[in-house]
């Protein structure tokens, strides 16, 4: 089981984030990601929303770094740890776009992108960009199904529902021959998506019981990859309770598990990634 990190700062929802997290800069930042790449751990992560309503900010959260410019810094300041959008929401882009922008990022960094998408949920977002919500469900898998046609090579072709495109050039592309796609949700669709068109699924806000029954209505393929979310854990502060957590994650059939980790700092969050890595270590 693979061990990732919820960046901290670049996503701040109410109740989640901690407190430092408020007045935290680049710096801070650039602390954490190297920290977490000389330990080990195997991915950071950063979240998309363009425009929050602002009657939607007080549960989602306003603070959203963008992914695309996040990641291509944390690329800059790590040399191994992968570079994993949880999630970008596939109506607001065209295809090509994603193909273009993050093919660019696996590019800059060596070949590290896992891109996590999904379908999206916030209608009065997609209003204000003018995506198309009714039949985002419909769009999105044509897209998930034109962007593995499209991302890894400069001569894209795709003749779908919504998208259709060929003689056309995107240069460069990604470095990897196929790159990782993860698809998040929390419905049966959302896992069956992810089976049928990507290489793995990310659910949230999910008991153990609806995970395992989800997951009991369909075949998982071989390598396909289940990342389920953890947290706050305090590792430093108990120990066997972070590592409690991570087995029953791992009895659930967690590939890769996205940790928060409870905080006072930057210098206190370099701590705890010590702690959890010396846990995950000993399971």
């Amino acid at each position: 089981m693979r061990i990732g990190v919820s960046t901290p700062v670049v996503v701040q929802v109410p109740g989640v984030a901690a407190e430092w997290e408020r007045d935290a800069g680049i710096e801070d930042l650039r602390t954490v990601a190297e920290a977490a790449d000389s330990l080990g751990f195997e991915y950071l992560t950063c979240s998309e929303h363009v425009a929050v309503p602002a009657a939607d900010a007080q549960a989602r959260g306003a603070v959203y770094w963008d992914p695309l410019a996040t990641l291509g810094f944390l690329a800059a300041c790590t040399s191994r740890i992968r570079l994993a959008t949880s999630v970008i929401v596939l109506g607001y882009h065209h295809p090509l776009e994603i193909a273009k922008r993050y093919g660019t990022l696996d590019r800059v960094s060596g070949g590290r992108l896992t891109l996590g998408v999904g379908v999206g949920s916030l209608a009065a977002e997609f209003e204000l960009l003018g995506a198309q919500f009714g039949d985002r469900g419909r769009r999105a898998d044509d897209a998930l199904r034109a962007l593995r046609a499209s991302l890894s090579t400069t001569r894209p072709a795709y003749d779908g529902e919504f998208y259709q495109y060929d003689s056309v050039v995107v240069e460069p592309c990604a470095a990897q021959p196929r790159v990782p796609i993860w698809v998040g949700g929390r419905t049966r669709r959302s896992l069956r998506r992810a089976v049928e068109l990507a290489d793995g699924w990310m659910p949230f806000g999910l008991s153990a019981g609806q995970l395992s029954e989800l997951l009991s209505t369909v075949d998982v393929p071989a390598g396909f990859d289940i990342v389920l979310p953890v947290g706050p854990l305090d590792p430093s502060g108990d120990r066997e309770r972070a590592a409690r957590r991570l087995r029953a994650l791992d009895e659930l059939g967690a590939t890769a598990v996205t940790c928060t980790l409870a905080a006072t700092s930057a210098g206190h969050y370099c701590d705890q990634l010590e702690a959890l890595r010396a846990v995950a270590d000993d399971l």
